[in-house]
């Protein structure tokens, strides 16, 4: 990928890590011109949203101490995906990144 296709979303993708709001200002701001570097990182935070809405509405039902661990992984994996994200690489995050990039495809 080109460095000034990078350097355009890199904001976008950083802003996208930044809560659940960053993430819909983040696809909003995509929406127009479509960046495929923002697109990547879109793609990869609604999996990490995704992820911890389940986590937190169904698993810590079930188990508060599987759902503490999990939660631990989502925030080592967000942690990854935005340092990834400010840093200009296409590192998707361990274990559910490439399901994230098929599963949501159609974003970005």
């Amino acid at each position: 990928m080109e460095q000034n296709t990078i350097e355009e979303g890199k904001t976008i993708a950083i802003i996208s890590y930044i809560t659940i709001i960053g993430l819909i200002v983040a696809f909003i701001m995509n929406n127009d011109k479509k960046n495929p570097f923002a697109s990547f990182h879109i793609r990869q935070m609604v999996g990490l949203s995704l992820v911890a809405i389940l986590n937190s509405f169904i698993i810590a039902r079930i188990s508060a101490p599987v759902s503490m661990v999990i939660s631990i992984g989502i925030l080592v994996l967000w942690i990854i995906g935005l340092i990834g994200a400010a840093q200009g690489q296409m590192k998707k995050v361990p274990l559910l990144g490439d399901y994230f990039q098929d599963w949501f495809k159609g974003i970005g």
